[in-house]
């Protein structure tokens, strides 16, 4: 790590701490040269492999607007679509990968927004697995009741 006042390349580490979500480290360095201290933040990547074979950096929100859309009508508050937000990335990081599917993605987001609302996850799923006719319809609404 460089310092940010003299570019010296060695810095010394003086205090770590891990964030309240776990995924994050912040250090507490000092620059022996000019003796400045400073902060940095580690955050380790989460990324997303696409159908089309793109990879980009797992996004949250991108999740909380994708369900958001399905709650559309629905007594979904704001909150509820944030902790499950929250609890999708908690289950993809808790695989220790650095690299998912956007297919295991949409497999994460269905089993809380089953929780949250029926509706919403026929809605969700429906697109996600590509639902093309009523039974497909008729066998989710099955497997709900069961």
């Amino acid at each position: 790590m460089h310092c940010p006042f003299c570019q010296n390349p060695d810095t010394k580490v003086i205090d770590t701490r891990i964030s309240d979500d776990g995924h994050s480290i912040r250090r507490r360095r000092v620059c022996p040269k000019c003796n400045k201290r400073f902060t940095t933040v580690e955050t380790s990547m989460l990324l997303v492999t696409k159908r089309s074979g793109g990879v980009e950096p797992f996004s949250r929100d991108k999740v909380i607007t994708g369900v958001r859309k399905a709650c559309q009508g629905r007594p979904v508050k704001e909150d509820a679509l944030k902790m499950l937000g929250q609890k999708v990335e908690e289950d993809l990081r808790s695989r220790g990968l650095a690299e998912v599917t956007s297919d295991e993605v949409g497999k994460a987001i269905l089993k809380p927004l089953k929780d949250l609302d029926v509706v919403a996850y026929l809605r969700f799923a429906s697109v996600y697995q590509n639902f093309s006719n009523l039974e497909d319809f008729q066998n989710a609404i099955d497997q709900l009741r069961d």
